[in-house]
């Protein structure tokens, strides 16, 4: 998983244990490697902005599947914006093609196919651009791809249900509601070549993954 230490990443893990999984962490300082062992994963060392394609292809040896979930966040500098939540989900996929891995689950962000507002600042549409050209970049890339654009995120206390779809209405979502709907995609093929939207709801996740199609 690229952003392996992140929130997400962090509810993430437990879930893929449970399903039987051993999951990768890749994250850029050896002293997460305690606190995700006690997540159930195990470290590889990668920093998203310096390692080239090859460090990426490098470190998903040995993996069936690959999680994109690192962003540079909605604030901070405009470069960030690039470096990390374009150009690491570009060396993501071109690196998954490499190492020869086929399944990649990518998470974006809610409504950013739509125009920015010309008041909405530097950083903001910067972020914006940089998550929709991810997504271009890994929806044209053949590999079987799934792509999520949860709503504004919260560390609220997973609900494990939610309302998912092309388009829903603006809103929150748990950060572990997340985790819950990128596991059950990975579980679920018919979620293969599909882009939605996410906020919590009232369908239980499984119900809500099972009835999406390409």
């Amino acid at each position: 998983m690229v952003g392996g230490h992140g929130k997400i990443a962090m509810h993430l893990h437990p879930l893929l244990v449970q399903g039987g999984h051993l999951p990768i962490a890749l994250a850029r300082r050896e002293d997460y490697r305690e606190e995700l062992k006690q997540a159930g994963a195990e470290l590889r060392l990668l920093d998203i902005e310096k390692s080239t394609v090859d460090d990426f292809a490098a470190a998903f040896a040995g993996c069936d599947a690959v999680v994109f979930a690192a962003g540079g966040g909605p604030d901070g500098s405009i470069e960030r914006k690039h470096t990390v939540d374009f150009e690491g989900a570009v060396k993501t996929i071109t690196a998954a093609q490499q190492a020869g891995i086929s399944r990649v689950v990518q998470i974006s962000a809610m409504g950013v196919d739509n125009p920015v507002p010309d008041d909405a600042g530097e950083v903001w549409a910067a972020y914006v651009d940089a998550k929709r050209d991810a997504d271009i970049a890994l929806r044209d890339s053949g590999l079987q791809w799934t792509i999520i654009r949860p709503g504004a995120l919260t560390d609220d206390a997973p609900t494990g249900q939610v309302t998912v779809g092309t388009e829903v209405d603006r809103g929150e979502i748990t950060r572990g509601d997340v985790a819950s709907l990128i596991a059950a995609a990975l579980a679920n093929d018919s979620s293969i070549r599909t882009q939605w939207e996410a906020i919590n709801g009232d369908t239980p996740i499984p119900d809500a993954v099972r009835g999406i199609s390409a």
